[in-house]
């Protein structure tokens, strides 16, 4: 990705919009935004990479005695938030993390550089860029009178609904505007299937700045939703008995920006044998990227028979319920649609594991199996397995001990963040599994 925005540009941009205030922003292993607010006489500093901050005090960074980290900006990344005073501005640039020592290494933990590590393999096996078009959903759920979200939904709409149905759209369309102030180039913007549930998809980009678009995006809908008295949400499954929140990851690799490595004009199909092998390796791995793309306890309530979200692997060029679908677009469109991703997930890991899982087949030259054109939900279970169709891991636990198991998702991901990653989520399943919940009462409290 080559840099555009100099030193120069930044210092000038920042007296011109008046900015008071920058955002030095990261991302923890959690995929939670983090920052260090600075005031603009600082800038200077922190654009000759000289800003650091406590590292201890981050989910799976470093311990306490190896706690001081550097900040180092992407110059590209520089925006003003639309939304702050005109008096005093605020500012954001997303950092990598780098280390103390000598050379500035760079933070093996930074989620940010774990992506970047991959894309270097990618490179080096000869290409150039994998883009990457997500589809993130959410729902808007209505705050009380002390600011804090209730259950009660904003609307009652469904797939495609106009106001008054939609009674998000006056939100949902002031996101779209802040968006846009913000370079976004927005493609769609729609009700989803359940009620209070909506999408806005913007156009693809090489694999980090799409991830850095996630996390910027997922900042403008909750703020501008609570300018609105609502609070937006990206937790997988909020409500039963309703479909869950997705962010479908649209995939592809490119020799060079004229040369899509999916597409083959000579193929029937119009998919390249880089294309199939990529699939190939998506397949093999996805019981362990799972516990990445789908990082919580609540993802795998989403991941079940019945609303549209896919629990089996597989993988087809007409129908939805597999977990992999390429759509039929071809020439320079030519993609891979992954269809289990939810929004919980940290967006770098995420596409550091799908990429990893779709090299190793490339490297390898996997072949996928035959695609499914039935309706996986329909199947019962010996008809999946005279197909070969396995189904994705059913909890986070099994997410997880998939992992552990797999040398190319573990190798993607590092030592240090796949060991902290792992140690937070056991964690978050023994807390889970040891909790009594309410439907446990319901249940059993009269009856035993």
């Amino acid at each position: 990705m080559s840099k555009t925005t100099t030193r120069e540009d930044i210092l000038k941009m920042a007296e011109e919009e008046n900015v008071k205030f920058i955002r030095l922003q990261f991302t923890d292993l959690l995929g939670i935004i983090k920052n260090v607010e600075i005031p603009v006489d600082q800038l200077t500093k922190a654009l000759d990479n000289l800003m650091m901050f406590d590292g201890s005090s981050i989910e799976g960074f470093v311990r306490i005695e190896e706690s001081d980290m550097y900040l180092h900006p992407d110059l590209d990344t520089w925006v003003v938030f639309p939304w702050t005073p005109e008096k005093g501005k605020v500012a954001r640039l997303i950092c990598d993390i780098h280390n103390p020592d000598k050379d500035r290494t760079p933070f093996e933990g930074d989620p940010r550089g774990v992506l970047k590590k991959v894309l270097k393999e990618a490179e080096d096996l000869g290409f150039s860029d994998f883009n990457i078009g997500p589809e993130p959903e959410f729902f808007l759920f209505k705050n009380d009178e002390n600011g804090e979200p209730t259950l009660e939904l904003n609307d009652k709409g469904g797939y495609f609904d106009l106001a008054p149905t939609d009674l998000g759209e006056n939100c949902r369309r002031d996101i779209v505007l802040e968006l846009e102030d913000m370079g976004f180039e927005i493609e769609a913007s729609h009700h989803e299937v359940a009620p209070g549930q909506h999408e806005i998809d913007f156009k693809y980009a090489d694999a980090v700045t799409t991830c850095d678009n996630i996390q910027t995006f997922k900042l403008v809908v909750k703020t501008i939703a609570r300018k609105h008295g609502l609070h937006a949400t990206f937790m997988p499954k909020p409500l039963f008995g309703v479909n869950g929140n997705g962010m479908h990851a649209n995939m592809s690799l490119f020799r060079s920006e004229k040369e899509n490595a999916f597409y083959d004009e000579n193929n029937e199909s119009g998919l390249s044998e880089t294309a199939m092998h990529f699939l190939a390796g998506i397949l093999k791995h996805a019981d362990a990227f799972t516990a990445i793309t789908n990082p919580t306890v609540n993802s795998y309530k989403r991941l079940v028979p019945g609303y549209e979200a896919p629990c089996y692997i597989a993988w087809s060029m007409r129908n939805r319920s597999p977990l992999v679908r390429v759509p039929s677009s071809r020439g320079l469109s030519t993609r891979i649609e992954v269809r289990s991703v939810d929004p919980a997930a940290n967006p770098y890991l995420a596409m550091a594991a799908l990429l990893a899982a779709g090299l190793d087949g490339v490297r390898h030259k996997l072949t996928p199996p035959d695609e499914t054109n039935r309706n996986i939900y329909a199947m019962d279970e010996e008809e999946r397995a005279a197909e070969g169709i396995k189904a994705l891991p059913a909890s986070l636990k099994d997410a997880i001990d998939a992992l552990r198991k797999n040398d190319t998702i573990t190798k993607s991901l590092g030592n240090h963040a796949l060991e902290h990653f792992i140690e937070s989520k056991e964690i978050e399943w023994d807390m889970f599994n040891t909790q009594v919940h309410p439907w446990e009462r319901e249940q059993y409290i009269q009856t035993y």
